[in-house]
């Protein structure tokens, strides 16, 4: 006699999920109340239940304050609704892939698409798809009852059709069910829910049992899928359904020279495990060679394997959510990573990191036996090999980068590769009054300072690169650098006799004089910190790594102004802006002042000039007289009167 066991016989993920889900709420000694059975399994639940687990039928059974489990089923939007007018917490362990069908419906519905649902309508979890459908729905067994849907259907039906399956569906009879939808009618979405691990087991079942004698399929005899899977065996050879080991002997295994097993997804490892041995024991006239292909038997799938704590081990991503990564051993175990444990980075989520059908190394943290589920990290993973990253950054001055993740005490923190670097306040590169939240959020470079051995956090420093950088673009302005060639910089500082302007790593500074052709106190009359300026080299002075920028451009020097548009004779209006002994000085146009003698001031001797114009007076003068070379113009106010008594 020979046996072998199919690959992916035994709990699914969402089941595993479930139980973990209960037992961690009893060890944390909460009071807990499943809403029905948590898994088809009476071993299973009856060990909950001594373990303090109630088990009701509807939330009215509640007491206050008690933890109600939503199991891997999933539940109708009334229900989540009722819970949470009981008050009572929730712990929501529904299958990923089964709330991903109520996501699909209920968003359907919204559009007013009419849902089908392949399945059976008494099953918990289509009762639970049903409840997120408004009413707006049809469930169908198999390819028949939906083409008779079809046939009934009202020529006016003009709803978009939404189809989607039970989870535990018949692949086979699905397959079939789409055969039966019309060829042309483009108002028909379908989605392929059927849950990647029961098309897998369906299918390793039937592939077995068509080269077996006989086929054990062991799992609760109210289980949905163990029921299909004893369905889709017993088409190909002589079929068997238990629950556990103490049924093997109501079975007749005469004449079966191969024999298959597998099993439901409320079937822990333990019991499949149970059973094989059983069934060696009971089987005492076996040969030593048969005995040697019970022991392979087990041993090749792993039932007698155990995971221990540091093991480090890969998964495959088969479930992403924002608390946790449910992934596949492949060793009739599951494996589930908690978002803790995904990264050291608080700003990432784990869609940010994983994606179903991933394959990713892991390191087990804590296994638990009685459901087959191991705590699995990512996150030490990373940290291993991103500390081995980050001495060697260190020992080659490698500049990394990364973003600011938070401000701590004396500093903040960034993560490469999992491991924290801390740059401390000074080696930030802000001026000391500068907060350092600014800094929250953005990437940055930076090079490591200290990186230990045997420790996942390391110093790093932003301002030895900013420092690095700026060498570098010094060299290299110089390199090109040239009197009259032009840049545009930002303005970093001002004093009271010039601005200084970054050119890109090298500042230069624009004196006063430079800022304007008018006469000004301060830059800031004319510049603030922060603006971009378009400079030019006047003078350089690589020595003493000096740079004189010029800021003033020819074309708008107002003496240009002046001589192209004014000349010797012409009447303009001039403002009064200074008064002096001798005189008044008044402003043409911008920048350019004209002189008003004070014998120029009017038709009759003037002994104080104020006693005829006065400061932001406006006057007609006639130009007398133009200087340019020593910018000097000669105005007069008793010529205009002159010309106006002329012409009287």
């Amino acid at each position: 006699m020979k046996i072998k066991v199919a690959k992916s016989a035994g709990f699914c993920f969402g089941v595993n999920r479930a139980v973990n889900m209960v037992y961690r709420a009893l060890e944390q000694h909460k009071p807990v109340a499943t809403l029905g059975p948590i898994i088809h399994n009476t071993d299973v639940v009856n060990d909950m239940k001594a373990r303090g687990a109630r088990i009701i039928q509807d939330v009215s059974e509640l007491r206050p304050d008690e933890y109600v489990v939503i199991r891997s089923h999933g539940v109708e939007k009334a229900v989540y609704d009722r819970i949470h007018a009981l008050g009572n917490p929730v712990i929501d362990a529904t299958c990923p892939f089964v709330r991903r069908i109520h996501k699909i419906v209920a968003e359907e519905t919204a559009k007013g698409s009419f849902i089908l649902i392949a399945g059976d309508e008494t099953h918990p979890e289509v009762q639970g798809i049903i409840g997120h459908c408004e009413q707006n729905f049809f469930v169908f067994r198999n390819e028949i009852v939906l083409k008779d849907f079809f046939q009934n259907l009202e020529k006016n039906f003009s709803k978009r059709l939404a189809i989607v399956a039970q989870t535990t569906y018949n692949n086979i009879i699905w397959g079939e069910c789409l055969k039966v939808l019309p060829e042309k009618d483009f108002n028909i979405v379908v989605y392929e829910t059927i849950c990647s691990a029961t098309e897998q087991r369906q299918s390793d079942a039937a592939a077995l049992a068509s080269e077996s004698d006989c086929m054990i399929v062991i799992g609760g005899k109210h289980s949905s899928n163990t029921v299909k899977l004893y369905d889709i065996s017993k088409r190909h050879c002589k079929s068997y359904h238990i629950e556990n080991a103490d049924e093997l002997d109501t079975l007749d295994l005469t004449n079966a020279e191969y024999i298959g097993i597998t099993a439901g997804a409320s079937t822990p490892a333990h019991i499949i495990k149970e059973v094989i041995t059983t069934m060696e024991e009971n089987l005492n006239k076996i040969s030593e060679e048969e005995d040697i292909d019970f022991a392979q038997a087990i041993e090749s799938e792993n039932f007698s394997k155990k995971l221990r704590n540091g093991d480090r081990v890969k998964g495959y991503v088969m479930s992403v959510n924002n608390s946790e990564v449910i992934v596949d051993l492949g060793a009739k175990q599951t494996g589930t990573v908690p978002a803790s444990e995904l990264t050291s980075d608080p700003t990432k989520k784990p869609s940010d990191l994983v994606k179903e059908g991933d394959e990713i190394d892991l390191i087990v943290i804590k296994v638990s036996d009685q459901d087959g589920i191991a705590t699995l990290s990512k996150k030490k993973v990373d940290e291993q090999a991103g500390v081995d990253k980050v001495i060697k950054a260190k020992e080659e001055g490698t500049v990394l980068e990364a973003v600011v993740s938070n401000i701590v005490k004396g500093g903040v923190n960034v993560y490469y590769e999992g491991v924290r670097i801390f740059i401390p306040a000074s080696q930030t590169g802000l001026p000391r009054e500068a907060s350092l939240d600014e800094l929250k959020g953005q990437t940055v470079k930076f090079v490591i300072l200290e990186a230990p051995e045997r420790k996942k956090s390391a110093v790093g420093s932003i301002r030895a690169v900013s420092r690095q950088e700026r060498e570098a673009a010094k060299a290299a302005f110089w390199d090109t650098a040239e009197v009259g060639k032009e840049y545009e910089g930002e303005v970093k500082s001002l004093t009271s006799y010039g601005a200084f302007v970054d050119l890109g790593g090298i500042d230069g500074m624009v004196h006063i004089s430079e800022l304007s052709w008018n006469r000004i106190k301060h830059p800031s009359q004319v510049v603030s910190v922060g603006d971009t300026l378009k400079v030019y080299i006047k003078e350089l002075d690589p020595e003493k790594q000096r740079i004189s920028l010029g800021y003033k451009r020819t074309e708008d020097n107002p003496w240009e102004k002046f001589k192209a548009e004014y000349a010797v004779g012409d009447v303009v209006t001039a403002k009064i802006v200074s008064i002096t002994s001798f005189g008044a000085f008044a402003q043409i146009i911008d920048g350019v002042d004209g002189l008003i003698h004070i014998s120029q001031l009017a038709n009759r001797r003037v002994e104080n000039v104020k006693d005829v114009v006065s400061v932001g007076d406006e006057v007609q003068v006639k130009i007398i007289g133009i200087d340019l070379d020593n910018k000097r113009i000669s105005i007069s106010m008793r010529e205009v009167e002159a010309d106006d008594d002329a012409e009287e």
